[in-house]
């Protein structure tokens, strides 16, 4: 081996600060972001990589985690005792039937498509299920592998180009739903199938609503894949905002509310970096494009609309480190008539990120509590809520200590 070889941060022994060191060099994240993100100076950053400082406490750790998108803690901190999945929640039961239909391609079969008419119910069915259920991904997982390969039937024995290219607009609905499913569970090759898949079945289909759909989800996939694919995200993001330009004047309510939800994601990865000016630009832009659609209404797939810009805003201040800002746009956000459960629980998610920046802990927990109300598998696969939950795990309060504990106890990270 070269002498100048990377070094692989997984072997012993290395120190805490190189393992920080080569994680922060594969995220393509020079010092100076981190440097921002930790609300530390570059210099703080230099001398705990090169050794001059030793492993912070565990919040900090969990914020350098939390920013290199470490999966397990034990990747940064090299101790296998903490071995505890950070940004990859656990595997779900129903994941292997799922990849099973995602990897499968049937070329000859004798078993008939059903009707797309019929299939369009289905998934239509399947969404709202998504929306509706506490435990969503064991009600969509259940759903998904039926859905999947009668998607593909019906691609593989469309009689007409019309009906192929319906047909691909299914299926792209159906990796659509999967994605949902699959994200944040330890696959991120199977999750890199159904971004690509998707989006091909959907440029296939020729529908403008389709593919902002697609495209919304893989602006997802790249800037939840760290600093380095924050350009990849606004290249398929802003492209497919071009593209949809034209449609605007006469569209659909769901070709508006995927234009608004494509505009909040560009605003989403500006926060990322630190953007403020851009970032809230494009909410206000996200925001006249929510003012456009009737009060009542709701996309199916993004859960765009007018009540959830509110909740937008509380993200795009949490994403800036602003917690001031981010409480103050959690008491301005209504989200009551936000209907669905995830995202309602996301939202709670979002607002504790706010309070713990603000100071706040136990109030950071109690609305953690609310989330797991919600939607328990939200809580259970989201990075976010478990770092907050173990940072309050340390906290001085004895209160605050016990009540971290037994919400770790719930969602699976400790055991009772």
């Amino acid at each position: 081996m070269s002498s100048d070889a990377t070094p692989d941060p997984f072997a012993e022994p290395v120190a805490f600060g190189q393992r920080m060191q080569i994680l922060r060099t594969r995220r393509g994240m020079s010092r100076s972001v981190l440097a921002g993100l930790l609300g530390k100076s570059p210099s703080w950053v230099k001398q705990v990589e090169g050794g001059r400082l030793q492993m912070p406490k565990l919040p900090v750790v969990l914020r350098i985690a939390e920013a290199l998108r470490v999966r397990d803690l034990s990747e940064l901190t090299g101790n296998q005792s903490t071995a505890i999945a950070l940004f990859t929640g656990p595997g779900h039961a129903r994941l292997p039937q799922v990849r099973t239909a995602i990897n499968a391609f049937p070329l000859t079969t004798q078993r008939e498509a059903p009707p797309l008419a019929h299939l369009r119910i289905r998934l239509a069915r399947a969404w709202a299920a998504r929306h509706s259920a506490p435990n969503h991904r064991d009600v969509i997982g259940a759903l998904l592998p039926e859905l999947i390969r009668d998607a593909q039937l019906a691609v593989l024995q469309a009689d007409s180009a019309a009906d192929r290219r319906a047909a691909q607009g299914l299926l792209s609905e159906a990796y659509s739903l999967s994605q949902f499913f699959i994200a944040y569970q330890p696959d991120a090759s199977l999750l890199w199938r159904v971004v690509e898949r998707g989006m091909i079945s959907a440029q296939e289909s020729e529908d403008p609503h389709t593919i902002g759909v697609a495209a919304w989800l893989a602006a997802q996939a790249h800037r939840d894949s760290g600093h380095a694919h924050f350009d990849a995200a606004d290249a398929v993001n802003l492209e497919t905002i071009r593209y949809l330009e034209p449609f605007l004047p006469d569209a659909s309510n769901d070709v508006l509310a995927i234009a608004g939800a494509l505009r909040f994601e560009a605003g989403y990865t500006a926060a990322r970096r630190g953007d403020k000016g851009t970032a809230w630009r494009y909410w206000d832009t996200a925001r006249a494009m929510a003012d456009r659609l009737p009060a009542d209404y709701y996309h199916p797939v993004t859960s765009f609309s007018r009540p959830v810009m509110g909740a937008h805003a509380v993200t795009v201040a949490v994403e800036l480190h602003a917690g001031g800002e981010s409480v103050r746009q959690a008491a301005a956000a209504d989200t009551t008539t936000i209907p669905s459960r995830p995202r309602r629980a996301r939202h709670r998610i979002e607002e504790a990120r706010g309070y713990q920046l603000d100071g706040q802990g136990e109030v950071a927990l109690a609305a953690l509590d609310k989330a797991y109300e919600a939607a328990p598998e939200t809580v259970r696969y989201n990075g976010y809520a478990r770092r907050i939950v173990l940072e309050e795990a340390e906290s001085k309060n004895p209160s605050q200590r016990r009540r971290a504990s037994e919400l770790a106890v719930k969602i699976g990270m400790l055991a009772a």
